[in-house]
């Protein structure tokens, strides 16, 4: 390893793609700082210039093209740009041959060796047949989120074999964390102030399964709540299948665990499930939307749908719309279907034109949105504990925050339009809603709740 810094030692990071990029960019940044690097958000200012890439989709490679070109762009004469993730491991020839002036690319499981792709001197990679990084043991890793949450990757890789996906092919096969190491990180998030922690993964449910475990993440939940604190945990990624009756129960038992889940349908329609490879019919998936309702009524359900799926006939994107209507689901991500190359339904027959799967998709989205207005108008007049983040991107008039039922950066938030009892941001706060504005829930802090005095509780008690 090479110990010495032959040039500057400023860093610039840009983290492209989901969470699970995000947390490897927070190891390459934690073993880059612990080196003696220092990070910089000027691209000018910076000796070396770091992009962990996301290759799942064309939208997703091309966003990462256009970034590597802005950062050569915009990069000072001597500043080197060193590209990893995803799409380095399974395109790395196409970015060779577009951007020679790369400096060094590491594959999507090779984050460790970042100090050595910095201090390297002269251009290379390292690509190795490691597709995904799981942190194991004492590795450093700076978080890069707002320090009252961040997550906290379970598991890589994927057991999964949906026919329009190629994420076990990216990342390869299904790895889990040690119920221990998981259990060691979510204490060490804890002591550094986090107050929301985020467990992800491709698939939460497939937690433990390749070494065989039963109800692995039921067993790992249950271990995590026996720590104490005045904490959320959030779950992300969790298919309909996997939701059993243990899971709702301890959902049920400890409010630590927030009344949210996202659950991945893509469809309602079975025969486009099945098409799909996913494992639950359209009645299924329904069936388990109406018992956690019931047991949980105050659950919030996020999902992803898609459109445009080869062979998706008219009646059953109506049938798509339909469902929307009548089961108010409360977050949807809408995608339209994506041609993979090395996909099973690349060579299904039947692909519907990209005008088809526009009209559908911009169909779909109006049916949500209407959905989400309807549904929203339940919290009207309602107390929510909503931690606060900061003021408004727009004007410090107005503070914004999210309560159990909103995940950070994918779902609205909470505008707060009176904030005079608000003394910090990361901390949670009653918070009566008052309106609505689309996605996003308006509501006022209220002031906190005054102690009895010694003399009242005498009073009382006497």
């Amino acid at each position: 390893m090479f110990n010495t810094l032959k040039t500057g030692n400023k860093i610039h990071f840009t983290s492209l793609g989901c969470s699970r990029n995000l947390v490897d960019s927070e190891v390459m940044l934690g073993i880059l700082l612990q080196a003696g690097y220092e990070v910089t958000e000027d691209l000018k200012d910076a000796d070396f210039l770091v992009v962990n890439t996301c290759g799942f989709l064309a939208e997703s490679r091309k966003e990462s093209c256009m970034t590597i070109e802005g950062l050569l762009e915009q990069k000072k004469k001597s500043g080197k740009l060193i590209v990893t993730g995803c799409m380095v491991q399974k395109h790395s020839g196409e970015i060779k041959e577009k951007y020679p002036e790369v400096h060094y690319f590491l594959g999507s499981g090779d984050v460790e060796k970042i100090l050595e792709a910095v201090q390297a001197p002269s251009p290379g990679e390292e690509i190795t047949t490691a597709r995904s990084y799981l942190q194991v043991a004492e590795v450093p890793r700076k978080t890069s989120t707002p320090k009252h949450f961040a997550y906290l990757k379970i598991a890589e890789g994927c057991a999964k074999k949906c026919s329009f996906c190629i994420i076990p092919d990216i990342k390869g096969p299904l790895k889990s964390k040690t119920h221990e190491q998981v259990v060691k990180e979510f204490r060490s998030l804890l002591s550094q102030g986090v107050k929301e922690v985020i467990l992800i993964a491709q698939d939460l449910g497939d937690f433990g399964k390749e070494r065989k475990e039963k109800e692995g993440l039921e067993n790992l939940m249950e271990e995590m709540l026996k720590v104490e604190g005045d904490y959320w945990i959030r779950l992300l990624y969790l298919y309909p299948d996997e939701i059993t009756d243990r899971m709702i129960q301890i959902m049920q038992k400890d409010p630590r665990i927030c009344r949210y889940l996202d659950m991945p349908i893509q469809h309602i329609n079975t025969r486009v499930l099945r098409s799909m490879r996913r494992k639950t019919s359209g009645e299924e998936i329904k069936a388990t939307i109406q018992k956690l309702r019931e047991k949980l009524p105050d659950i919030v359900i996020r999902t992803s749908l898609m459109v445009g799926f080869p062979g998706e006939t008219d009646e059953e994107f109506e049938e798509l719309v339909r469902f929307v209507k009548e089961y108010h689901l409360d977050n949807v991500g809408i995608f339209t279907y994506s041609k993979e190359e090395g996909s099973h339904s690349a060579s299904l027959p039947g692909h519907v034109s990209e005008e088809v799967k526009k009209a559908r998709f911009d169909k779909l989205a109006a049916s949500q949105k209407k959905s989400v207005a309807k549904s929203n108008k339940k919290y009207l007049g309602k107390k929510l504990s909503v931690v606060i983040e900061g003021y408004h991107p727009e004007t410090e008039l107005l503070m914004v925050g999210r309560f159990y039922g909103q995940c950070p950066e994918i779902d609205g938030s909470v505008i707060i339009n009176d904030a005079r009892h608000v003394d910090s941001f990361g901390k949670r706060y009653q918070v009566e809603i008052t309106d609505i504005a689309g996605y996003d829930l308006i509501g006022r802090v209220l002031p906190p709740k005054k102690e009895k005095s010694s003399m009242q509780k005498l009073a009382v008690h006497g």
